[in-house]
């Protein structure tokens, strides 16, 4: 009898022994079965140093997102538009209407990142007063932000424009007290513009690659109600705007951490904008 129950347990912790692989291998696929998504997000400029921290956070939540960095303007949409990137930050809503109207796209903002005020700097002179009669100012040449440039010289009351034009030019001025002279050129020259010319107004993240300090600036863009188009956004194609995914990259970078990184990054001249209020 002793024989037989030392058999019947003999033939048990067999059939432990045989079950423990399986049962560490379930264990294991259990912890190691969750998936990696990988993102890739097009950017240009600074704007990788802002969004790297945001990367690093994604992780724990099993997202890798890959950084694609441009330098012109034209590409990260049309990269998006091709699938060769899921989503890209870079863009004004202002500019990214633009573009869809243009090329006929259905790019969409999926979320806000920030606000850069535009400026207007000068090497020839330290005040806005200080400007003489026929100073020659340089503005970005590309429709969105030749309106805005613009936009900003009236504001800054050196110029007035037609009313009710969506994106003025040049040939929408109809008042130059000073009889500056206007000439639009292509926005990453703006910066290496003012050698030449006594004044340019120049976009933040140009701004910031040429090393300009904002504090130098002799005039600065007012955020206002009507700054809402010059809010810069994450974008995706019309079909992913509900992508669960994009989601959660959206909400890492909408943090109080993100925050501190756009004001380190940007020298204290760009603001969160998610948040924002625009009065």
């Amino acid at each position: 009898m002793e024989e037989t129950f030392m058999k019947k347990k003999f033939v048990a912790l067999t059939a432990l022994v045989a079950a423990l692989p399986v049962f560490l291998a379930a264990c294991g696929s259990s912890s190691s079965s969750t998936k990696t998504t990988t993102v890739k997000l097009g950017v240009i400029g600074s704007d990788a140093d802002v969004w790297k921290p945001v990367a690093k956070r994604l992780k724990k939540q099993h997202i890798n997102l890959k950084l694609v960095e441009f330098t012109d303007y034209n590409k990260p949409n049309q990269a998006l538009q091709d699938g060769d990137i899921d989503l890209n930050a870079f863009q004004t809503v202002q500019f990214l209407n633009n573009w869809n109207k243009a090329h006929k796209t259905n790019i969409v903002s999926v979320g806000k990142t920030y606000i850069g005020p535009v400026r207007l700097y000068s090497q020839k002179v330290k005040k806005l007063s200080q400007l003489k009669k026929g100073a020659k100012v340089a503005i970005a040449n590309d429709q969105t932000n030749e309106a805005r440039a613009l936009e900003l010289l009236q504001q800054a009351g050196l110029i007035k424009l037609k009313g009710n034009v969506t994106f003025p030019t040049v040939r929408d001025i109809t008042s130059n007290k000073l009889g500056l002279k206007i000439t639009p050129v292509d926005a990453a020259q703006t910066a290496r513009s003012l050698t030449s010319v006594d004044a340019a107004v120049v976009n933040n993240d140009i701004a910031l690659n040429a090393k300009l300090k904002p504090s130098s600036a002799i005039y600065v863009e007012k955020i206002t109600k009507a700054s809402k188009p010059f809010v810069n956004v994450v974008a995706s194609t019309k079909k992913n705007r509900n992508n669960k995914v994009y989601k959660k990259v959206v909400k890492a970078y909408q943090t109080q951490a993100t925050k501190k990184v756009i004001k380190k990054v940007y020298n204290g001249s760009t603001e969160a904008a998610w948040d924002l209020s625009f009065k």
